[in-house]
């Protein structure tokens, strides 16, 4: 067996990655119906509907639960995680897209300023997630895990 077929066989990795996947294509999808137009930035994007962290991390702890076992190391450092990371998301990521965005407003009302151009790039702002997004790419992240575990 090569190194592709190794991984290719690996259910953990493989179950997160398609988590991880199916949500950047739905978030892509979410985000081009609601704004009314497409955005390739969100096919490798943070934030959004839905989490893909949630939606990667959630997939790896089912399909480590599957595999390995409830009560296996394996499960338990992929479980612990999952809750670090969307914890994250949720927390230090959403309040770092709050001020980004505050932060881009400030910039745009001071264009010029003393005759000065302002040339600072605008901040990205989607970088993290609100409690539903997070809700959303965790379910889909353990669907994806049971059916590919």
């Amino acid at each position: 067996m090569n190194g592709f077929e190794a991984l290719a066989g690996n259910t953990l990795l493989t179950s997160a990655v398609a988590g991880w996947f199916i949500a950047q294509v739905l978030k892509t999808l979410i985000h081009a119906w609601v704004n009314k137009g497409f955005d390739p930035e969100r096919l490798i994007g943070s934030g959004g509907m839905p989490s893909s962290h949630a939606a990667t991390v959630c997939a790896l702890a089912v399909s480590a639960g599957k595999e390995c076992g409830m009560g296996s190391p394996v499960f338990a450092v992929a479980a612990i995680l999952a809750i670090i990371v969307m914890h994250d998301a949720m927390g230090v990521r959403l309040e770092t897209g709050k001020q980004a965005k505050l932060l881009n407003q400030i910039l745009d009302s001071f264009k010029t300023l003393e005759g000065k151009k302002l040339t600072e790039e605008k901040l990205k702002e989607f970088v993290g997630h609100t409690p539903l997004q997070v809700l959303m790419g965790a379910v889909l992240g353990i669907l994806t895990g049971w059916f590919m575990g």
